[in-house]
């Protein structure tokens, strides 16, 4: 069993997999962790046209090449952005992938956005959303008081449900190591739905699911800033798919419900292995 990891961004890195160290070598799971092009350990390129899904899926593929994966044992792991970019790749290369996982992810932008809107603003004290639509409206980003009020309302409900004080030190520094000028092209400057101009504004696959035949799965966490039922809907889609709720877990379920998300995902691949 060989996992192949796409992190999420854009423009994101693979630190933010490090505790998958703690989980999947004692499990007899070899996995590959490696940064897309244009982050923060791969080359920069300032090309602008470089950032449009078609060459991130061509580059999945170089990689599953150089390393010799197939479909005798790849399995192939997306988180947020990453799991666009996985059900792109499969969507094309489905014949080389044994399993494919979409974790944290929703099969449609527009939902998301949705999703942003109507559930998670509204938990937010009125007060303070308004401060942040505000904010956005002027496209003041670079404010400080931006960051001020998303950290405690947004980051820390629905991003990685720890206090910002013990957030783990990969998640903190694949944050730090964040490429803003691809993660603004194509997901926009807000943290609260991909918005503007940014190239993922129209992006949907819903209706393509179908049409990806691996067995797959999809994992969303009860606090997430992706629509978990959406995410579960999503695995009634594939002709073989299956869902992994993580109930304490939230955009990085693989941190604050580490028990549920590497049990499931073990599970899953060893029954898809049999």
């Amino acid at each position: 069993m060989k996992l192949l990891l796409l992190h999420g961004g854009p423009g994101g890195t693979h630190e933010a997999f490090e505790c998958f160290h703690s989980y999947l070598p004692k499990e007899g799971i070899e996995y590959y962790y490696y940064d897309q092009l244009g982050s923060h350990y791969s080359d920069k390129p300032d090309d602008t046209s470089l950032w449009e899904i078609d060459r991130f899926v061509e580059e999945v593929e170089q990689v599953r090449q150089a390393l010799q994966l197939d479909k005798s044992n790849l399995y192939l792991l997306g988180h947020s952005w990453g799991g666009i970019l996985a059900m792109e790749y499969a969507l094309r290369y489905q014949q080389h992938l044994k399993g494919l996982i979409i974790s944290n992810m929703m099969s449609s932008v527009p939902a998301y956005n949705r999703y942003a809107d109507e559930v998670l603003g509204p938990k937010m004290p009125a007060e303070v959303l308004a401060e942040i639509k505000q904010i956005e409206a002027n496209n003041d980003f670079e404010n400080p008081r931006y960051m001020e009020l998303l950290l405690p309302h947004f980051y820390t409900q629905h991003a990685l449900r720890m206090p910002l004080e013990e957030w783990p030190d990969p998640a903190l520094r694949m944050l730090d190591h964040m490429n803003q000028s691809i993660y603004v092209q194509m997901q926009g400057p807000s943290e609260f739905g991909i918005r503007g101009n940014a190239s993922l504004l129209n992006w949907d696959r819903s209706q393509h699911l179908s049409d990806i035949k691996v067995p797959t799965l999809t994992i969303g966490g009860q606090h997430d800033t992706m629509d978990p039922q959406h995410m579960e809907w999503m695995a009634t889609q594939f002709p073989n798919g299956r869902y992994l709720h993580c109930p304490e877990g939230s955009h990085m379920a693989f941190y604050d419900d580490q028990k549920t998300y590497f049990e499931g995902l073990v599970n899953f691949m060893k029954d898809v292995d049999r």
